[in-house]
């Protein structure tokens, strides 16, 4: 399969925390530390080192993101376990920056497809709100 996008670096990342990462998920709790290799955010809008190794370049590499079996069936997973949580704070789940993080990516994400799920989760945890730096950052780069 053609990588153009580098998007191995998401499952080398991956590969020794995305079970951890998930079966976290499910219970309600997440570890900062794999955010940026979980809910992906576009480059621009966050300056850490692990932001800028995972950032997200434009909507077709968030496209070839989810249509790359593995990482898009990861992604929607993720997602598949916070919607039973969508009655609890999203700070609460994730704390204040990677709530921002998450709703970045979601943001990201719902703008590259038209899958149902990712306006839904933006629906569920952020009131069908945009991240407004996400926005801007895909504006600019468009």
């Amino acid at each position: 399969m053609d990588d153009a996008f580098r998007l191995q670096r998401f499952l080398d990342a991956q590969r020794e925390s995305y079970g951890q990462a998930l079966d976290m998920l499910h219970h309600g709790i997440m570890c900062t530390s794999d955010m940026d290799f979980i809910f992906p955010r576009f480059v621009g809008c966050d300056a850490g080192e692990g932001a800028n190794r995972f950032a997200i370049g434009s909507l077709d590499e968030a496209r070839a993101y989810l249509v790359f079996p593995t990482l898009g069936n990861r992604y929607r997973e993720c997602l598949d376990a916070l919607a039973p949580l969508g009655n609890v704070a999203a700070r609460d789940v994730f704390g204040a920056l990677d709530t921002w993080k998450l709703h970045a990516s979601l943001t990201l994400f719902a703008a590259a497809t038209d899958e149902p799920l990712m306006r839904t989760m933006l629906n569920i945890w952020f009131d069908d709100l945009a991240d407004e730096r996400t926005i801007v950052q895909i504006g600019e780069a468009a």
